[in-house]
């Protein structure tokens, strides 16, 4: 099995030098380290992967990586490839659940992950696990084994989950424990300065600061959509027109929104979110009405869970809205469908 895992899987992202400067989030990475859990749950485009390798980059402490696809939901496969990662750190652990991965007899996936608790136990060295993406598995088995494995963790193990959607474990457990750091969508969001930076310093972008207070609240601080709009300005000869004017229905938000997001969702979901779309603030009932479903409440907690930029209004989860560009999408696409 080690001879057919793709090495490039367990590849750390290159350090970047054009990087916008987040001490703030960096902080909060490491304190994280007294839990067991850090998972950083946000939408597409929000520098999930990117937060995570520049911490690591500075953190100083033993790391190993796996990128996550769709092939990794078949059991054996997904642990082969966390005994390779972890193997990077430390050749020793993984040696026992190798060779139950590799006898004839398919193994029960627990006593691997058991065996690798206990040798990461035995070695005593600090250790972090990034599983990248991991928003891709939908293994139910695979969900109760990282379960597992948070439950039983050796404390010098810490592990960072990255995802476009909370995964289907006890979070709230671990959250009232106190053993789980969060990084979320308004966590990952730049601010006014950080936007600033990231255009001029980083897209060398020339914005007057009240275009760049203008493409600030039009994203709300998602850098996929600073990004696309920093391309999308170069050889513009009227910037300010452009900011004026720049939507989810921009040909550069249009496709990345579409590929990214809404493909990847359900048709079921896909026709929600577009009927609701005229909805400038949403709520169950009144998305029953527009939709003549009775499990819009249902939905819409569904699309929290899954980070589909719906941004709540209220602390008790009953109003909520569409990210603007989001909603423009929705809107551009509702229009075409008419």
């Amino acid at each position: 099995m080690a001879a057919s895992l793709l090495s490039t899987k367990l590849h750390f992202p290159a350090a970047r030098s054009d990087l916008v400067d987040r001490p703030h989030l960096i902080r909060r990475m490491g304190e994280g380290l007294a839990g067991r859990l850090t998972l950083v749950s946000a939408p597409a485009g929000y520098g999930k992967t990117t937060l995570v390798s520049d911490w690591l980059h500075s953190a100083g402490c033993p790391f190993t990586w796996l990128s996550l696809d769709d092939n990794d939901n078949d059991p054996v496969r997904f642990l082969s490839y966390l005994v390779a990662a972890l193997q990077r750190v430390n050749a020793k652990i993984g040696q026992g659940a190798q060779a139950m991965l590799l006898a004839p007899q398919p193994p029960r996936p627990e006593s691997v992950v058991t065996a690798l608790i206990n040798d990461v136990s035995a070695a005593a060295q600090p250790l972090v696990l990034v599983l990248d993406d991991y928003h891709v598995i939908s293994t139910l088995a695979l969900h109760q084994l990282l379960t597992f494995l948070l439950d039983h963790q050796p404390s010098q193990m810490h592990l960072v989950i990255a995802t476009r959607q909370d995964p289907p474990l006890p979070l709230p457990r671990w959250r009232a424990r106190g053993q789980m750091a969060e990084f979320r969508q308004a966590d990952l969001a730049f601010s006014r300065e950080e936007t600033a930076q990231f255009l001029g310093n980083v897209m060398q972008i020339d914005l007057s600061p009240t275009e760049i207070t203008a493409l600030h609240r039009r994203t709300e601080g998602w850098i996929a959509g600073l990004q696309l709009a920093a391309l999308s300005l170069r050889g513009q000869e009227d910037t300010h027109q452009f900011v004026k004017s720049f939507t989810g229905s921009h040909r550069y938000i249009l496709d990345y929104l579409i590929e990214e997001v809404l493909q990847q969702q359900p048709v079921d979901t896909q026709d929600f979110l577009t009927e609701t779309s005229i909805l400038n603030r949403l709520c169950a009932p009144l998305c029953d009405a527009v939709t003549e479903r009775a499990d819009s409440h249902q939905v819409l907690r569904l699309l929290e869970q899954a980070n589909l930029f719906l941004v709540p209004l209220d602390e008790s989860r009953q109003w909520y809205r569409y990210h603007h560009l989001f909603a423009d999408l929705l809107r551009h696409r509702l229009e075409l469908v008419k």
